[in-house]
């Protein structure tokens, strides 16, 4: 049976892990306890889908924040700014990603 995440894995490739790990760096909410790598994973795998739908960093900052506040709670998940660092990041892996896919058709 192949899970959601399998299939995001699937579907993303090397990016699925480059957005888990960055994630887990930015650790917005304080549960990287160091070991615990694939503690975002669930987010990663609804964020990826989503971020076809951005036009910038800041379309990102706020799909992450949607996500975080769906996952956990908006209370949880706390104010938007809060996703500011990592929404840059993952902006800039996936223009790199979609760039490497245009350069390989």
């Amino acid at each position: 049976m192949t899970t959601e995440r399998d299939a995001a894995k699937l579907t993303f490739g090397p990016l699925y892990d480059e957005v888990s790990a960055a994630l887990f760096a930015a650790d917005p909410l304080g549960i990287n306890l160091g070991t615990n790598t694939a503690e975002y994973d669930p987010q990663a795998t609804s964020i990826l889908p989503r971020l076809r739908e951005a036009h910038s960093a800041d379309d990102v900052q706020v799909i992450v924040h949607e996500e975080f506040s769906r996952h956990f709670s908006p209370d949880r998940a706390g104010p938007i700014g809060r996703y500011e660092e990592v929404s840059e990041i993952l902006w800039d892996a996936w223009l790199r990603s979609a760039a490497g896919k245009s350069q390989a058709s």
